[in-house]
């Protein structure tokens, strides 16, 4: 089993700054791909960003220049460095791993950091 926990949401003023973490721990032999989504309220769960194991990152237009992920191998841990947010940045923020462990590869998802942006 995989755990994931996140941290850093919060509430900011527009063109402020956030930074999330999401670290996984249990028997994890690989970490894939790990990334960033976000629902917000009566929207579908949508990627902001994620990242592979060689580094290669992939965002969301509507956060490409703003947003940055990066990960830390040996912590099992994700990042998202957010700058320049809007109101419309506020959601639940998810994390999302793709891990080989004891019985396969599977999905992982953590339990969402609300991140609140003020106008």
């Amino acid at each position: 089993q995989v755990q994931l926990v996140e941290s850093g949401g919060g509430l900011v003023q527009a063109g402020g700054s956030l930074r999330l973490s999401c670290a996984a721990s249990g028997f994890i032999f690989k970490i894939f791909a790990m990334g960033w989504y976000r629902q917000a309220p009566g929207k579908r769960r949508e990627l902001v960003a994620n990242i592979t194991t060689g580094d290669s990152t992939n965002y969301d237009d509507f956060v490409k220049g703003r947003f940055t992920i990066s990960r830390d191998n040996a912590k099992n841990t994700v990042y998202l460095q957010m700058n320049s947010l809007k109101p419309e940045d506020t959601a639940v923020y998810y994390c999302n791993v793709d891990a080989y462990v004891l019985g396969g590869q599977r999905d992982y998802w953590g339990k969402g950091t609300l991140v609140t942006v003020s106008s």
